[in-house]
């Protein structure tokens, strides 16, 4: 999971890719990287870090240019370093960066086609440096540089690469070319700003870019979508794969993009909100007796969940855990030891709030149990006659192969575990889980046209396919014993 911004204006954009970028500072902690275009010169600057390390007023003062796209990268196919950082870049054709937000799960395949039949070297283990490989190549195959053109080699884009991809890619001679996997996995929003001097444009993973630079939000880009802005502010669409079907991947709703933002015309934060009510909902038919004495919410995503909650069981809504702003978000840690040290730092209870009392625990989702268990041990320290916990979200019982770091499945608490068993693992008196046809209402009531979602970390159902060894190919890859054995 990662944050892209691309923007065409009419004075230098590099400070606005960097107010940009700390909005979706979320998305990626581990790198940061912003490309900008000034004539005929594209100067990429990145390196490893959070977007207020990596640039400095040195750096930012060598990215001059009305052009320009950004990326905070987190970490799930290649490794964790600069090596990996975005925007990539490449000379031929013409001078092409580009970041990627995403996963491409035929990657091995296009790396020796683009090796073999396009001869074009990869350097890195990116997938999204492939990426840009293959439409550095569609485009070169065009033999002009138009809006057209780039169209068409997006299209080249759509009918060799698998997976999930939300791209930005700045083109010399051409302006921004962005675009959207025909399953429309990763979100990809467009929005527009007047200016004196003419219209200028932004394409971002999450609206709140948008809003925090001061566009209006025109709409989601498309699955199958190609986004052509030229130098001049001339803007260009065309959906451009065949075969298109809308299944954005639910988790974004659940967990990672932030409650203010809108994605595919869904409000973040109205979606949490339904959860808890239907959440709370199932709850008063399991237990309609319940001894709920006060509802805490896991800070920070779970917040609208529970106090819908409180209000559909008329239990107290509290603050129970003290959050220390300084220490990123767990769940996107690099290994497990880090993430196990990490929630003791992160979280605080407030003591008062437990004493004597039976709490109901409210987290967005359990994936790994990890911060769970810990966090219920914490109840517990601080007083708590009985813990019970809550979850958002169904149980995470398989891998998600579009750019979500859930590579393994035996490093998912829910993987091979009935919920009873889950319970006893965690530590807690009792466990509720939201049932997936219940997740996916709460989201669609904000959009009746999505009919599916990528729900496969939930249900096991990939909407691209997989081929046969996947799998095993990515435990190899991103499991957390590979990635310690890679930065060992």
């Amino acid at each position: 999971m990662c944050g892209i911004v691309g923007i065409v204006g009419n004075q230098n954009v590099a400070g606005q890719l960097y107010d940009g970028l700390t909005v979706l500072q979320h998305r990626g902690q581990d790198a940061a990287g912003i490309a900008t275009v000034n004539g005929t010169r594209l100067r990429v600057e990145k390196a490893s870090g959070l977007v207020r390390d990596v640039f400095d007023e040195r750096r930012m003062a060598l990215l001059q240019g009305r052009i320009g796209i950004a990326h905070v990268r987190y970490p799930t196919a290649g490794s964790e370093g600069t090596d990996e950082a975005q925007p990539f870049y490449v000379n031929s054709p013409y001078g092409i960066a580009l970041a990627h937000n995403g996963n491409l799960i035929n990657t091995e395949a296009l790396r020796r086609q683009v090796f073999e039949a396009d001869r074009r070297n990869i350097n890195t283990d990116s997938d999204s440096e492939v990426l840009l490989n293959v439409f550095a190549f569609e485009l070169d195959a065009q033999g002009m540089l138009t809006p057209e053109a780039a169209i068409r080699a997006v299209a080249g884009v759509h009918r060799r690469c698998k997976g999930s991809y939300a791209v930005v890619s700045a083109v010399l001679g051409l302006g921004l070319v962005a675009f959207r996997d025909p399953h429309g996995i990763r979100p990809l929003v467009l929005g527009k700003r007047k200016h004196v001097e003419g219209d200028e444009y932004i394409v971002a993973s999450e609206s709140v870019a948008l809003d925090v630079l001061g566009f209006e939000r025109v709409r989601d880009v498309a699955p199958g979508e190609a986004v052509v802005i030229t130098e001049r502010g001339e803007l260009f669409t065309e959906v451009c794969a065949s075969n298109t079907q809308q299944t954005p991947c639910i988790f974004e709703y659940v967990y990672f993009a932030r409650p203010d933002s809108m994605i595919d015309n869904v409000s973040v934060h109205k979606a949490r909100m339904r959860m808890g009510q239907k959440l709370g909902e199932k709850i008063l038919r399991l237990r309609p007796d319940h001894d709920i004495d006060t509802i805490i919410p896991i800070p920070d995503t779970s917040r609208d969940a529970a106090l819908e909650m409180s209000n559909v069981l008329g239990v107290k809504y509290r603050e129970g855990f003290v959050k220390n702003r300084y220490v990123g978000r767990t769940f996107i840690m690099p290994g497990q030891g880090e993430r196990q040290k990490s929630v003791r730092r992160k979280l605080n209870p407030i003591h008062l709030e437990f004493r004597n009392r039976v709490v109901l625990l409210v987290d967005d989702s359990i994936v790994r149990g990890t911060t769970s268990q810990q966090i219920v041990q914490m109840a517990r320290d601080a007083g708590a006659r009985k813990v019970y916990l809550a979850s958002a979200a169904p149980p995470v019982r398989y891998p998600n192969i579009y750019g979500i770091d859930m590579p393994a499945p035996e490093e998912l608490v829910a993987h091979n575990r009935s919920v009873e068993e889950i319970e006893k693992h965690l530590g807690c008196d009792w466990l509720v889980y939201q049932d997936l046809e219940d997740l996916e209402v709460a989201v669609r009531e904000g959009n009746q046209e999505l009919k599916e979602f990528d729900s496969s970390c939930f249900n096991g159902k990939y909407v691209t396919g997989i081929e046969p060894g996947y799998f095993e190919r990515i435990l190899q890859l991103r499991s957390d014993e590979a990635k310690t054995l890679r930065r060992a």
